[in-house]
């Protein structure tokens, strides 16, 4: 890497850094959950297309699921119950869609993030 490359890209990674400071932690923990959310029901099989069957993982949604529940119980107090209510409402919807896509159900409280969040049905 040349000089020149060298401080373009350190001049990159600065403004990075000056943009992600100006960015509210609410703003940064409801889009984490939002990718999770987003990923999770892709894994569910709630994808639109032909293929979301194909794109189905339930193993790889339990993770997600069980990530975004631990975030989601960790910062609603500190996001409040306006950013909080719909990531709640996100979560149980995909926990349902992940019960109703399993084959072998889990037991209550045993299903995707109900270590964080209580049985749900």
């Amino acid at each position: 890497m040349s000089t020149e490359d060298t401080n373009s890209h350190e001049h990159t990674v600065d403004q990075q850094v000056r943009d992600i400071a100006e960015v509210a932690a609410v703003e940064i923990i409801t889009t984490a959950a939002v990718h999770l959310m987003s990923a999770a029901a892709v894994k569910c099989g709630l994808a639109e297309g032909d293929d979301a069957n194909e794109l189905k993982d339930l193993d790889e949604a339990r993770k997600l699921i069980t990530a975004l529940a631990g975030l989601v119980t960790a910062g609603a107090p500190e996001i409040g119950s306006q950013h909080a209510a719909p990531l709640r409402d996100g979560l149980r919807s995909l926990q349902l869609a992940f019960r109703e896509a399993s084959l072998i159900p889990d037991e209550p409280g045993k299903g995707p993030g109900e270590k964080y969040t209580g049985p749900v049905s």
